[in-house]
């Protein structure tokens, strides 16, 4: 499948309050359409407080009113399978708000819940119970004087931890995903799933050996008992077997310290669809790197389903940003678009991904991000990924009619849908024939993988399917390379590349894909 991540905030406000919503997606949808993907994934609209926008969930059953409302949703569905397009509903069950009902009752130890989150005892000296910390920085226990306990959150302190251990947390978490599938959603995307277990033991984390590139202590530690825990395997054949009775579909997001040997460990048959990880979200844009992901994707996973890869989300920088790496960014941004489709898996796009939008710049004073604030100016936080949709040349990209939650970069504004619709040669026409050629070709939609042996900077891979084959180049470097020893019958697509009899020149940001 390909999968086009919504982040609802900064889709499209329908309503002219500075926040897109529910409604403002199934307006766009004949744009989703247009482009060619088979699902959509909706990052978290329930009923949260909004401290960490949404994945701090308050209520899983209930629309957040900034959003719009269940009927909104319903008709969103509707609107969206008339299309033909799946909705991916965003499960976030690692965690809670504080605000969250089970919460409440497990602090004052009511309805059965005391043991519903990761509560522990002090040591003597009061001090939380082993060196756990939080990826958003300081330590991952938090006093409750209510309790004179501690619990555990992962992210912010207002983000407790579920105690999946205990099997009636399971079966809640179980009924929630019912709930929205009865509904008719077409499945889900799995937040933080490395999180959801940890050791009961409450054993301290090993230090990591040489931790000179952390952002704060979390990158200190080698996260062996806080997350990433085997009792995660028998849980996910309950969630199959649950999304297998509506045939619903799954995807999880996978990080930790080896999320690629994870991913596999989580596709495992009776288990989930298909597993991203942020493997293709870091800085390096390396051949040599970007061939080592596949290749250990690619010993781990072994059905071509059950991969899924992703270069942009709402948590990291814009790819066409991130790998530019002093070239030519519209030129990078459509290699690194023509790469991703030509993947063996699924794929999941980012919105705005398909115009080229580079990483936004927010200044300090519009911060909305917690993680941001905290560790500003050495990481500027997650918000310049989340910035409005530019969708016309007009106040405030015509995301609202309001002053947006997050401001409109300038730089965005000149890479709008409107004009990018207009010029047969953008972006967005790019995207869509990738779109096209990845389902018209099975080499590319069903095929495997085969790593091909290429010059320093180019990676270099064959899609094979029913005994024909695409051979795809791609320069990661910033000089010319020459691929000698191809034998292709077509040149299926290209740009910045001259073929010649047997051999392939690729100028910086080059890239071929041949037909042999």
């Amino acid at each position: 499948m390909i999968i086009y991540q919504v982040y609802p905030r900064s889709f499209y406000d329908s309503n002219s309050d500075g926040i897109g919503d529910l409604a403002g997606i199934e307006r766009k949808l004949a744009y989703i359409k247009s482009l060619g993907v088979d699902a959509i994934w909706i990052s978290p609209f329930f009923k949260s407080p909004m401290k960490d926008f949404g994945y701090d969930v308050a209520d899983y059953r209930a629309v957040d009113p900034i959003f719009g409302t269940m009927e909104d949703f319903r008709s969103l569905m509707k609107a969206a399978k008339a299309q033909g397009l799946g909705i991916l509903v965003d499960m976030v069950i690692s965690h809670t708000s504080d605000e969250h009902e089970w919460f409440r009752q497990s602090r004052a130890k009511e309805n059965g819940r005391d043991d519903w989150y990761l509560w522990a005892d002090p040591k003597p000296d009061g001090s939380p119970p082993n060196n756990w910390v939080s990826v958003f920085g300081g330590p991952a226990w938090r006093w409750d004087a209510e309790r004179r306990q501690y619990y555990f959150h992962s992210f912010l302190s207002s983000q407790p931890d579920l105690n999946m251990h205990h099997p009636d947390v399971q079966k809640a978490v179980l009924a929630e995903m019912d709930f929205w599938l009865d509904m008719g959603v077409s499945g889900f995307r799995f937040d933080a799933c490395n999180h959801l277990f940890q050791d009961t033991l409450l054993r301290n984390n090993p230090p990591r050996d040489n931790p000179v590139d952390a952002l704060h202590p979390y990158g200190f530690q080698v996260h062996v008992y806080d997350q990433g825990r085997p009792e995660m395997l028998p849980f996910l054949e309950k969630v199959r077997k649950l999304l297998d009775a509506y045939g619903a579909f799954s995807l999880a997001e996978v990080g930790g310290t080896d999320p690629l040997k994870l991913m596999g460990e989580y596709t495992q048959p009776g288990r989930l669809h298909s597993a991203y990880s942020f493997a293709l979200m870091r800085g390096d844009s390396g051949a040599a790197y970007v061939r080592n992901v596949i290749a250990t994707l690619e010993h781990h996973i072994h059905d071509e389903s059950a991969a899924c890869y992703a270069m942009s989300n709402h948590d990291k920088a814009r790819v066409a940003t991130r790998w530019q790496n002093g070239r030519d960014r519209d030129a990078t941004a459509r290699m690194h678009f023509a790469l991703l489709l030509a993947m063996r898996g699924d794929i999941c796009l980012y919105q705005g991904e398909e115009l080229g939008l580079p990483q936004a710049e927010v200044p300090f004073e519009r911060l909305q991000d917690p993680f941001g604030k905290s560790f500003w100016p050495k990481f500027k936080g997650r918000d310049g990924c989340r910035t409005p949709m530019p969708w016309a040349d007009a106040l405030h990209g015509g995301f609202s009619h309001a002053e947006p939650w997050l401001p409109v970069d300038p730089a965005h504004l000149g890479m709008n849908v409107a004009l990018q619709e207009a010029q047969p040669e953008s972006m967005l026409q790019f995207a869509r024939t990738l779109i096209a050629l990845r389902k018209a070709r099975p080499e590319l939609h069903q095929g495997s993988i085969e790593l091909l042996d290429s010059p320093e900077g180019v990676l270099a891979f064959a899609r094979r399917h029913g005994g024909s084959s695409i051979v795809c180049l791609f320069n990661l470097e910033g000089t010319a390379k020459k691929v000698q020893g191809i034998d292709f019958a077509e040149v299926v697509i290209g740009e910045h590349a001259r073929v010649e009899e047997r051999a392939v020149t690729l100028d910086v940001s080059g890239y071929c894909l041949l037909q042999s």
